[in-house]
């Protein structure tokens, strides 16, 4: 199988977390942000994850550096640029690209303005390359509510112009979602989608809520619906899809390695299943390579690799239009 070749989507990328070395040195010297070196092993260091990393909170440590560039339109707009530039490079034609606007705000940009550079560097980088890109709004867990209004407000100024959904990320406790029920009841109102990042490290039962309390149409890893019968019942009757990182998952020791992770069994169960990288820069991989793990570990198929595809289209916060397109994409 070409896995190079064959067309692509990813619906679960953090721009944040996929900066590419080369800008972050440029930008940190263009930013007077002091690093003990500029060299590139040193600031790759400081951006990406080695094997010996212990947890999921110690993996978002790797975003201090990128936060601290990504502080002004310009760096914003340029950093989603790029980031559907590398992505068209590996025949990604449709990613959606998530990240915080709170974490954006240090040098006096509002929400607005955070959101809309974003959107002007997928643009620019839609009439350079063949892809198309949209918005996910990410909330921090663990912030306080008032972020999370803010920013569904600061988003809802863009419906439809690049911005599609919101999410929940960051930390996962036990019974998060509680907190979150009147947030995302307004947030569905005001036109986003919703996906939310459960069951990421070791709660089930979150998956369940997530979708419940909270009316998630997709869950950012789910890896841990099998620690739940009822959440994993409910996953695979309501066709909730899986935004699956096997990478990620195996950096903050969710699982030990490829051949742990549940994507194929999860799969060949009937269970939507899509495959991202969530951080590239973090996790030290792209999504040709990603894909290429998850195919070589499990023998998966073209005919299964288009399935899994498919899905994806289906899942996607885009258009009818977008989607005739992507699914045209894979028949050629």
């Amino acid at each position: 199988m070409d896995i190079k070749n064959l067309p692509k989507i990813e619906l679960h990328c953090h721009l944040d977390g996929s900066l590419r070395v080369e800008t972050v040195i440029e930008l940190a010297k263009k930013e007077n942000i002091n690093l003990e070196s500029y060299e590139y092993d040193h600031v790759k260091k400081l951006l990406s994850v080695e094997e010996n990393c212990s947890s999921l909170d110690e993996y978002l440590e790797k975003f201090d550096l990128p936060n601290m560039v990504l502080q002004s339109k310009e760096n914003l707009r340029r950093a989603a640029y790029e980031l559907l530039e590398d992505a068209s490079k590996e025949n990604i034609k449709y990613i959606e690209v998530r990240f915080a606007p709170i974490f954006h705000l240090k040098n006096g940009l509002s929400l607005e303005e955070v959101i809309e550079s974003v959107i002007e560097g997928i643009k620019d980088a839609e009439k350079d390359y063949d892809i198309n890109g949209n918005i996910i709004v990410s909330c921090i867990r663990g912030l306080g509510l008032e972020h999370v209004y803010d920013s569904i407000e600061a988003g809802s100024k863009f419906i439809e112009k690049g911005v599609v959904a919101i999410d929940l990320a960051a930390a996962e406790k036990e019974d998060f979602a509680y907190d979150y029920i009147d947030a995302m009841k307004l947030a569905k109102k005001k036109g986003f989608r919703i996906t939310i990042h459960a069951g990421e490290t070791g709660f089930g039962k979150n998956v369940r809520d997530a979708i419940n309390l909270l009316g998630a149409e997709r869950i950012g890893h789910g890896v841990f619906i099998y620690n739940d019968k009822d959440a994993y019942k409910l996953v695979k009757e309501n066709k909730i899809t899986l935004e699956m990182c096997p990478k990620s998952n195996i950096d903050t020791k969710a699982v030990n390695k490829y051949n742990d992770h549940p994507i194929y069994n999860y799969y060949k169960d009937d269970i939507k299943v899509t495959i991202s990288t969530d951080n590239r820069t973090v996790s030290n991989i792209s999504l040709n390579e990603e894909t290429n793990n998850v195919v070589n570990t499990f023998d998966i198929t073209l005919e299964e690799y288009k399935e899994i595809y498919i899905n994806s289209v289906q899942a996607a916060f885009c258009t009818e239009e977008i989607k005739e397109k992507l699914l045209k994409d894979i028949e050629k």
